[in-house]
């Protein structure tokens, strides 16, 4: 059991330090170099940048600090360690950024022409980054501690306490930025995102039926011959009837929807078809766990 955890945790270290580097990259070559904005701890290091000229690798460590004590307090060391681990690993990234591009190894891509490429492109970057920390267990600190904390606490619910301080942060850099800019920073939050969720949660979106049915037997045995795909049976009872049947499960890739549907409808035009998202598909016919 121990040889497979050590690779496990190693594979996990790694992608949150690869994870950083495209975000430390996406940073300073997109976003920093454009004057553009951020939401959380990195949107309060980039108005210390822009407007005081601090290294966003400093002002990003010093402020998750007490955060760190904060969230070691009070959800202990396992849950906090992936974590202090990202934000270190995002320091050390955004100081070898600084040192490329002060020394001339890296010329960021600076437009006065045409913001909404280097917003499009910033939002790739960033959400590539911290979908794969994400995906691995990490995070970059900041506002997902406070959140936590708040949830925990006291109950808020941990999106919209991000929400209100990346509205809150991206709002304040009106001071300093003009409207224009932080229109185009909402533009590359909003595409970040985007990629976060897809990253994190998998290429590999597929739908998930629940087939209620007076056939589910026959529907069951069409749609693993037509589509080959595996089918589980729960026994249910309806409230309203009484009535004993059956349900049917069964999970397929988002193109084979259309065909399952018109299955179901030809044996069963009555059926009744619940269709949710399902990400991240592991197991015999999608990837391998």
């Amino acid at each position: 059991m121990l040889t497979n955890y050590l690779p496990h945790r190693l594979t996990q270290f790694v992608a949150i330090m690869l994870g950083t580097a495209i975000y430390a990259f996406g940073l300073h070559y997109f976003v920093i170099s454009n004057e553009l904005m951020e939401g959380g701890v990195t949107g309060i290091s980039l108005l210390l940048n822009y407007v005081l000229h601090i290294p966003p690798s400093v002002s990003t460590l010093i402020i998750n600090i007490p955060l760190f004590y904060l969230g070691w307090k009070i959800f202990g060391r396992s849950s906090m360690i992936y974590t202090i681990f990202g934000v270190i690993s995002l320091s050390v990234f955004l100081w070898v950024m600084e040192s490329l591009i002060r020394n001339g190894w890296i010329v960021p891509f600076t437009t006065v022409q045409d913001y909404f490429l280097a917003t499009l492109y910033a939002g790739l970057t960033l959400g590539t980054g911290l979908g794969l920390v994400f995906r691995y267990g990490g995070t970059t600190g900041g506002s997902d501690i406070v959140a936590r904390i708040g949830h925990k606490k006291r109950g808020w619910s941990v999106g919209q306490v991000i929400l209100i301080i990346d509205v809150i942060v991206i709002g304040s850099s009106l001071l300093y930025l003009p409207k224009e800019k932080v229109l185009y920073s909402l533009v590359a939050v909003f595409v970040t995102s985007k990629m976060i969720d897809y990253i994190s949660e998998g290429a590999y979106a597929a739908k998930a039926f629940t087939i209620i049915s007076e056939h589910t037997e026959f529907l069951a045995s069409t749609i693993t011959k037509e589509l080959d795909r595996g089918v589980t049976l729960f026994p249910a009872r309806g409230a309203y009837s009484g009535k004993n049947k059956e349900v049917i499960y069964c999970v397929v890739y988002r193109h084979e929807t259309r065909k399952l549907r018109d299955i179901i409808k030809a044996i069963d035009p009555s059926a009744f078809i619940i269709i949710g998202d399902v990400h991240d598909v592991l197991g015999e016919g999608f990837k391998t766990p």
